[in-house]
């Protein structure tokens, strides 16, 4: 059985950090990209960022130099690091793990992040 599950999140105030973990579980950590995506009321999901196995990533322009996404592949885990926060960063964030190749794809339960002062 595939699991995300995710830590971090929270109230947090304007330009202010916060840093979000998914530790995956039941795949192949190394075969899979993982992902940040984001969903705030009234708007679609939208890529954050994502990082290949090899390391390589990508960032939505709305976090690039703000946000860092990392993962460790001897703990199963991708972290994303986000400072100088913004009101409009306030969303539900979701963990992703994806396979292209099998067409596989999975969510982890959202976590909260509200940028308030």
């Amino acid at each position: 059985q595939v699991q995300l599950v995710k830590s971090g999140g929270g109230l947090v105030q304007p330009g202010g950090s916060l840093r979000l973990s998914c530790v995956a579980s039941g795949i192949r950590f190394s075969l899979y990209s993982m992902g940040w995506y984001r969903q705030a009321p009234g708007k679609q999901r939208e890529l954050v960022a994502s990082i290949r196995s090899g390391d390589g990533s990508n960032y939505a322009d709305f976090v690039k130099g703000r946000f860092t996404i990392s993962r460790d592949s001897r703990k199963n885990t991708v972290y994303l690091q986000m400072n100088s926060l913004k009101t409009e960063d306030t969303a539900v964030y979701y963990c992703n793990a994806e396979n292209e190749y099998i067409s596989a794809s999975y969510w982890g339960q959202g976590t909260q992040v509200t940028v308030s002062s």
